[in-house]
């Protein structure tokens, strides 16, 4: 504020008592910004000012004004768009983790345990029982719930730029980098690095992945120098890793250093109290979808969802389910209650072998069981039935047989031993 208001409001007489001031327009951009203004009481105090002086004070004041007003905006955007990230990773990550089984809850009462650390973890698991989404939980209850979740396929990783992609690179240092580049580990400081499938990683790039965590250093590609990082490490495999060591595909020393604190996902089957919630999730996924009016299982239906072995687990539920919804909807009112049976369940062709609904199918094959057989029993020999004709169209061949049945071969060779065709 002019220091000589208070003074022109209180007496206007105060006046006789300003002898000298000045003022200019601040200009940016042809806009008027602003004014800068003085005053003083000795009536010579800017006489000696020149025009030109004045007009250059004025130019880098706008100049500046205007910069400050810029830097303003932007903070108070960045300050929103991360504000709104942060809720939307906290509300994606509420409700990831259905269920209120055993298994649920020893999962949900480990990773309770566990995130307020820095402690790396390791998640194992089938496929499809919902790791990242357990790396995820860790992440938005630990102390960097704030900063990014920085997640990497290792499995989706060609060998020849993985280093690249974890640690960076400098320009010049291959064919194509024509610039400096942070990897995902300088990406992720003061923040979680995600690495999904890391017994996929290369065994040449494993020593440089045990340096990063050993001693919280990173090298780019092509650099003598070393950058300091703050990650925490979350790793998630459905490899036998213990195995993979005895194999020599993956290192001890690094195995130890991301199981500091192992955790392991339940299958689907053995939380099986939780179909009926993790149905009604995936059913209310579907109707917003769709846009849909209420949606509701059958108890045969239910009973028949959690009959299943479920081999491709919570993934291939939501899959079954998204599939049948969409089926069922088709040429039914929009908002009307749509009521799913199990012959919405069963789909032609072998990518559903692992579903239970597939038994109870008109298309699936045709084979009366014997009449003591209950709906376990029955789904059951299904399942061995359409293994083994997998394996006869295959030559006996484990690997295209799984690729036959849309399963993945760790699932099929774990559901063939419960089948009692393995030994």
């Amino acid at each position: 504020p002019d220091p000589f208001d208070g003074q022109l409001a209180a007496d206007p007489r105060a006046l006789a008592h300003v002898h000298a001031c000045l003022g200019c327009r601040l200009i940016e951009g042809g806009q008027v910004i602003g004014v800068l203004t003085a005053d003083a009481l000795d009536p010579g105090a800017f006489a000696g000012l020149e025009p030109r002086w004045l007009e250059a004070l004025a130019a880098l004041a706008g100049a500046a004004l205007h910069t400050t007003a810029l830097i303003e905006t932007l903070e108070r955007v960045a300050e929103h768009k991360g504000a709104v990230a942060r809720e939307l990773q906290r509300a994606a990550v509420r409700t990831q983790i259905v269920g209120d089984s055993p298994a649920a809850r020893r999962l949900l009462q480990e990773i309770g345990i566990v995130a307020g650390s820095d402690l790396p973890v390791l998640i194992t698991g089938e496929t499809g029982t919902g790791k990242e989404l357990v790396a995820g939980q860790i992440h938005a209850a630990s102390s960097r719930r704030d900063e990014a979740l920085i997640q990497i396929n290792c499995a989706a990783l060609p060998e020849s730029i993985a280093e690249s992609e974890l640690f960076g690179h400098v320009a010049g240092a291959f064919t194509g980098a024509t610039r400096d580049r942070r990897g995902k580990f300088e990406l992720a400081h003061g923040a979680t690095l995600f690495l999904d499938e890391v017994g996929e990683l290369p065994l040449p790039l494993q020593p440089k992945l045990l340096r990063a965590l050993q001693q919280g250093e990173v090298q780019r590609v092509g650099d003598d120098r070393a950058h300091r990082v703050d990650v925490r490490v979350i790793a998630a495999t459905n490899r036998d890793l213990e195995r993979e060591i005895a194999a020599g595909r993956f290192r001890a020393d690094l195995y130890h250093r991301l199981a500091v604190y192992p955790l392991l996902v339940p299958p689907l089957r053995d939380r099986r109290d939780d179909i009926p919630v993790l149905a009604a999730h995936f059913l209310d996924e579907s109707r917003r979808r769709l846009g849909l009016g209420p949606l509701r299982l059958s108890p045969e239906a239910r009973a028949l969802l959690v009959a299943g072995d479920w081999p491709g687990n919570v993934r291939e539920l939501e899959n079954v389910i998204s599939r049948a919804v969409l089926r069922r909807s088709r040429n039914r009112p929009e908002r009307g209650l749509l009521l799913l049976e199990p012959g919405d369940f069963g789909l032609n062709g072998p990518a559903d072998a692992g579903f239970a609904g597939a038994a109870g199918s008109d298309d699936a094959p045709q084979r009366t069981p014997a009449a003591d057989l209950g709906l376990r029993d029955r789904t059951r020999e299904f399942q061995r039935r359409e293994i083994e004709r997998a394996l006869g169209r295959n030559d006996g061949n484990w690997a295209a047989a799984a690729r036959d049945l849309g399963v993945h071969r760790s699932n099929l060779h774990h559901l063939a031993r419960r089948l009692g065709l393995k030994g």
